[in-house]
């Protein structure tokens, strides 16, 4: 790269070819949208009045020691000794920052924001409307530098307006949302430039202009750091009113490094050698990640056996054509009652299974323990997760729940 140029950051997005209206889309003008599998029933009116007027009689009340149940800390980001591992810090609810192994010569590596969320309500108005259980481990304005945003659905509990202004603001990251999203992304001052709108299986590459790791370089030096941004299927809903339910789509993510193309070289005269030697950068596997949004797995009401409910689809297949996954970001919680919200909230059983079918080797739980959105206790999502981790037969590592501004290395 020449000195004195300004590298920026680029995508070239790539649409999925179908060969008929897509099954998920109700017109051809993808303005309605469906989940289009067995696993998902609709509730009925009747349904959400109960919901609500029991909610409002039985909210649960979080126990009074839960800030050293869920023990919280300043993000670190990346340790510096976690150069070749996934970095995934969990900032609350479905929010958190990844960021990628750090390629030859750069600083960090690519860094990616899935649902940001960090205003103390998740609500149209921050003067009434879920309140956050915990402080967000740090402000939207100590985030570091990230090169994309994704975003599952415009519900408020994952599409903030304020966190969005602020880091777009920050780091003009490129912003990715599923279709139907544009027009609220603009109307927050995102550049068109910045707002990549895409349908299930339609993808991105993204090449980040990374800082340079050398200590003599200028601030126009930057090395690039390509991955790939798949939108792939989830079973939800979206809407930011009550008149624009299923206009817009909701999606889950799936993120994959890019690695070098090693150079040809001459064939040495071949010597033994030890098993892994001579193994460098690029003969490993590019890392991968699966952000699993917010989303349902079967739906199961009064009465009905969970074992025969019919299972959403779209996971399996997301593993057969992505996976597997080294690190998997999957919800546990907002699933009480069951009957109520099994079409549209994973439970922690639920996960278990999301985790096989997309062939992550490891997962982090999200998407509980922040607001109060639904009737489960506050901290029984992970004592769940935990009793059906071992009916699954995996080990604790495999599927952890970890804490608010926590980093994990998979």
């Amino acid at each position: 790269m020449s000195t004195g140029t300004r590298a920026t950051t680029t995508v070239e997005e790539r649409k999925a070819v179908h060969e008929k209206r897509p099954a998920h889309h109700l017109n051809d003008a993808q303005t309605r949208f469906t989940n289009p599998w067995p696993s998902f029933r609709i509730q009925s009116f009747g349904m959400f009045l109960h919901f609500f007027w029991d909610q409002a009689k039985n909210a649960p009340k979080p126990p009074a020691d839960l800030s050293s149940r869920i023990p919280s800390r300043t993000p670190d980001w990346a340790p510096a000794n976690a150069s070749n591992g996934l970095k995934a810090t969990w900032l609350g609810h479905a929010c958190f920052l990844v960021e990628l192994p750090t390629p030859a010569g750069a600083a960090r590596g690519p860094r990616i924001l899935f649902d940001p969320v960090l205003s103390h309500r998740c609500s149209p108005v921050q003067w009434i409307g879920p309140e956050r259980l915990l402080p967000t481990p740090c402000p939207a304005e100590d985030i570091p530098a990230v090169d994309a945003i994704c975003i599952s659905h415009n519900h408020y509990d994952h599409m903030d307006f304020p966190t969005l202004r602020t880091v777009y603001t920050a780091h003009a990251p490129h912003i990715f949302a599923p279709l139907g999203n544009h027009a609220h992304l603009r109307s927050i001052g995102i550049a068109d430039t910045h707002i990549h709108i895409l349908d299930w299986w339609d993808t991105a590459t993204v090449t980040a202009a990374l800082p340079s790791a050398s200590s003599a370089s200028t601030t126009t030096e930057s090395v690039p750091g390509p991955f790939v941004v798949t939108c792939t299927p989830s079973q939800h809903t979206a809407s930011r009113g009550p008149f624009d339910r299923w206009r817009t789509l909701w999606s889950s993510w799936a993120v994959e490094e890019v690695l070098p193309v090693p150079s040809p070289a001459p064939t040495p005269t071949p010597t033994p050698t030890s098993p892994g030697e001579g193994q460098g950068e690029a003969a490993r596997a590019p890392k991968k990640v699966y952000f699993a949004g917010d989303t349902g797995y079967r739906t199961v009401w009064e009465g009905e056996d969970e074992e025969t409910a019919p299972r959403c689809p779209a996971f399996k297949e997301v593993g057969e054509k992505l996976g597997p996954f080294d690190l998997a970001l999957l919800p546990i919680g907002a699933y009480a009652p069951r009957a109520m919200w099994s079409n549209l909230h994973a439970s922690p059983a639920d996960a278990v299974e999301i985790f096989k079918d997309v062939r992550a080797k490891k997962a982090l739980a999200m998407h509980w323990g922040t607001w109060i959105l639904t009737t489960e206790p506050t901290m029984e999502p992970p004592e769940l997760l935990k009793r059906a981790r071992l009916l699954a037969g995996l080990d604790e590592g495999a599927f952890e729940v970890c804490g608010l501004g926590e980093t994990t290395v998979a």
